[in-house]
């Protein structure tokens, strides 16, 4: 068994989960802010050398989980670890978002999808590895051609 702790919290314009948006412009441009807690400010050191950032954060507002979802901007049931579902086994949410800037102990960011008070459990640096030319885009292929 692993114990997270959060190391932050998000500051976002959505308040609740139904507000985040799921794709589109307004999901990129939202900016928001990643308040890191002060016992982990050190840590941040030399982030702001990098453009954008991997953050893992929390699902607080998940509503326990199904394994057959419907996609909040799709139609159909998925599996729910084929999607991006908010209510998962783990509610651990993944988003690449643009780091604009940083003082102290908060980033500021634009593209954030996440959230008000969701809680931060890791960040990570976006390198050239993550980067893929060979992806295929499984069943939202299908969907985004209709």
């Amino acid at each position: 068994m692993y114990q997270l702790r959060p190391i932050g919290i998000v500051h976002s314009l959505f308040k609740r989960r139904e507000d985040v948006p799921t794709r589109g412009p307004i999901q990129y441009e939202a900016i928001g802010e990643i308040e890191i807690f002060k016992e982990y400010e050190d840590g941040l050191k030399d982030i702001d050398g990098f453009s954008h950032i991997v953050v893992l954060w929390i699902f607080h507002q998940s509503k326990g989980y199904e394994l057959l979802v419907e996609p909040l901007a799709y139609k159909g049931l998925r599996g729910v670890f084929a999607t991006g579902h908010p209510d998962r086994p783990n509610p651990i949410g993944l988003t690449v978002v643009k780091l604009i800037c940083r003082d102290k102990n908060v980033l500021r960011v634009k593209g954030i999808d996440m959230a008000d008070r969701s809680p931060v459990v890791d960040i990570k640096p976006y390198v050239y590895s993550y980067v893929r030319k060979d992806i295929r885009l499984g069943w939202i292929e299908t969907a985004e051609r209709r």
